[in-house]
């Protein structure tokens, strides 16, 4: 059994490097994306502690200086949100002692550990972990069909093989309804909450619109946002901006939604199995939720933020990644067929139309087996979008 086995991460190298210059690395990101593992692999000499210990916990409560003065040379503590104060007093640690390191994970209410690390300059570095992606996993992966893979999602217990799709994602949205929303989000109705999620992934690759939601729902719109907000600080799910090169216009204008996990979504779709999803009509949405979530994590994975939107204008035209890097564009178009059709090219061939940014790549992402890389516009089977760099 392949109990033990350990994925490497592509996000290793970026955290390796700022670990030589930062007195705080923090890695957060939804639980089980493998935050502590990475860290334990990266660093093992460094002592750990983890706050979901109850003593461990009431220790660093009520004398958080002894807590944190246990080692000279720094520790790694995990789930640090659970005791946020902690955060003032590594700042002051660090400030006395810039040699002295600290590496810290969480999976929520991660805004106080995001503000601290803007008040170290050049001290202090933040990386976001998601779900695997293909390529990481590709080991374990490569000989799933394509419906079976997206079911499966990209969790590295899964990927693992610790763990199966059917027993891990109930556990999941369980335990993330009963500690993070209840405990820690303070969201009073779990079930009206759980009924939120679930519209949510009927909604994957759609613009949001939370007055819909909220109709459907029966409370206002400030609840459905702040809901949102809820699921974005937990970091299930990711909001995909629209691209406009006036930046004031950009960040006014309704997102995209995403789950940052395809198997998240299926769960909550009650898809319950491979073949139920092959033939689901939410297929083709879950198969590009995938997709944007690769890009998204390649900027994640080396350290960058923002720079991935989608495109649409007033008559319709769309695209569905447009990747800015360096003031440039690289434009993708999603499809979960197959079978190629010249016609998935069209919207590719006409960008250069409707904005003035130069556009360097043009790529077609699906299913199929037939591939041009030579073209103007490549044509990729998903499972080697890391060929193009995008991995």
């Amino acid at each position: 059994m392949a109990i033990n086995l350990y994925l490497h991460r592509t996000i290793e190298g970026i955290i390796k490097e700022a670990s030589q210059y930062f007195s705080v690395i923090s890695v957060t990101g939804p639980r089980q994306s493998g935050k502590s593992t990475l860290l334990k692999h990266l660093f093992p000499d460094v002592p750990k502690y983890s706050l979901k210990d109850v003593n461990v916990r009431e220790f660093a409560e009520h004398d958080p200086i002894a807590f944190l003065r246990q080692h000279p040379n720094g520790m790694f503590i995990d789930e640090v949100q659970k005791v946020p104060q902690l955060l003032e007093y590594i700042q002051g640690i660090v400030d006395d002692n810039p040699d002295c390191q600290f590496l810290l994970t969480g999976s929520s209410n991660f805004e106080l550990l995001h503000d601290m690390c803007e008040s170290l300059p050049g001290r202090a570095g933040v990386y976001e972990l998601l779900p695997m992606t293909y390529h990481e996993a590709e080991s374990t992966m490569r000989e799933m069909q394509t419906d079976e893979f997206l079911y499966n999602g990209l969790y590295p217990a899964i990927c693992a093989k610790k763990n199966k799709a059917h027993l891990f994602y109930p556990s999941y949205v369980k335990t993330y309804l009963e500690r993070d929303v209840r405990d820690l989000l303070k969201v009073k109705d779990q079930i009206q909450f759980m009924k939120f999620m679930k519209l949510c992934a009927a909604r994957v690759g759609a613009i949001f619109n939370a007055s819909e939601i909220a109709a459907q729902l029966g409370v206002d719109n400030k609840t459905v946002t702040n809901w949102l907000s809820v699921l974005q600080a937990s970091y299930l799910i990711t909001l995909l901006p629209p691209y406009y090169e006036n930046i004031s216009k950009r960040l006014v204008k309704s997102p995209k939604l995403y789950f940052n996990d395809p198997g998240l979504a299926c769960f909550l779709l009650d898809i319950e199995s491979p073949r139920q999803l092959e033939r689901d009509k939410m297929r083709g949405a879950i198969f590009e939720n995938y997709v944007v979530m690769e890009v998204i994590k390649y900027r994640y994975n080396r350290g960058l933020l923002n720079g991935v939107y989608f495109y649409r204008d007033s008559n319709q035209n769309e695209v569905d990644i447009l990747l800015k890097e360096e003031g440039e564009i690289t434009a993708i178009e999603v499809k979960s067929s197959m079978t190629y059709h010249t016609s998935f090219e069209n919207s590719l061939s006409k960008l250069s139309e409707w904005i003035k940014t130069p556009i360097t790549n043009k790529m077609v992402v699906y299913t199929g087996d037939f591939e041009n890389t030579a073209s103007d516009i490549k044509i990729l089977n998903y499972r080697h979008l890391h060929r193009s760099g995008l991995s």
